[in-house]
């Protein structure tokens, strides 16, 4: 049986059996792969309290030939990501990254999206608390567009034409990005005001300042963020780690 050791980050683990766990992992080298760690709800397992969702670490996987499910023969924790834990803000958006890295990456080598993930993780532990939702929205984004999904910005997505850099812009969910002022008129695009467009277009650049967005404005960008990623990624699933995102229940607390 083939043996992968790689690089690997926990997305999800569901009980299977009374003594075992299927595992979802995000692998640098193998895209997301899905395996069975036997015997790691046993008490004196060889897996311990290694296999929390979006712990980091070195894994060895066994490797069933034509078959979608392999077996976890190791994991060798590096990271646990505990700052993570003690901030439900940090946690909500650390597990819609995770949710989207689970149903939208390949099974198959993707070392760029395994690296944003992996220092998206480590930014939203340290993070301070005020930059924390501006950090979300970017992070996102950089996985949606990393994943092939970028928006449009600077050009007309339909007819290619070049866009003014500044002023508003009307924008489609369905047709990816900015459109003209021809092509928006029969395309039911969202108009962004000047500001609203600067912030997206800081968002977007993991070299800007992140922007300093208001109630309003941080409510209209979460909302056009998740229906980008339910249109483009979400095909119908369900993606509830991502609608907790985006009610922010921790905020009414």
């Amino acid at each position: 049986m083939p043996q992968l050791d790689t690089p690997a980050i926990v997305l999800s683990t569901i009980r299977y059996s009374e003594t075992s766990k299927i595992v979802r992992l995000a692998t640098r080298e193998h895209g997301v792969q899905s395996a069975i760690a036997k015997g790691a709800l046993r008490p004196r397992s060889r897996f311990g309290a290694a296999l929390q969702s979006l712990s980091e670490g070195q894994a060895r996987l066994l490797v069933k030939e034509h078959r979608e499910l392999h077996t976890l023969a190791s994991f060798d924790l590096l990271r646990l990501h505990v700052g993570l834990a003690g901030d439900l803000e940090r946690y909500a958006t650390a597990s819609a990254l995770a949710e989207v890295m689970l149903r939208f990456a390949p099974a198959d080598p993707h070392p760029e999206s395994y690296d944003l993930l992996r220092d998206a993780l480590g930014l939203l532990e340290v993070a301070p608390s005020a930059e924390l939702e501006a950090l979300g929205f970017r992070v996102l984004w950089q996985l949606v567009s990393t994943l092939g999904f970028a928006p449009a910005l600077d050009a007309c997505v339909r007819d290619g034409t070049r866009l003014p850099p500044e002023g508003g812009l009307a924008f489609s969910t369905r047709e990816g990005g900015a459109l003209c002022p021809a092509c928006a008129a029969g395309h039911g695009a969202t108009q962004l005001p000047a500001e609203a467009r600067a912030d997206l277009g800081s968002l977007m650049d993991a070299g800007a300042a992140l922007p300093r967005l208001d109630r309003r404005h941080a409510e209209s960008h979460r909302r056009l963020l998740a229906r980008y990623i339910r249109y483009h990624l979400g095909e119908g699933a369900e993606l509830p780690a991502l609608d907790f995102w985006l009610r922010r229940p921790w905020m009414a607390a």
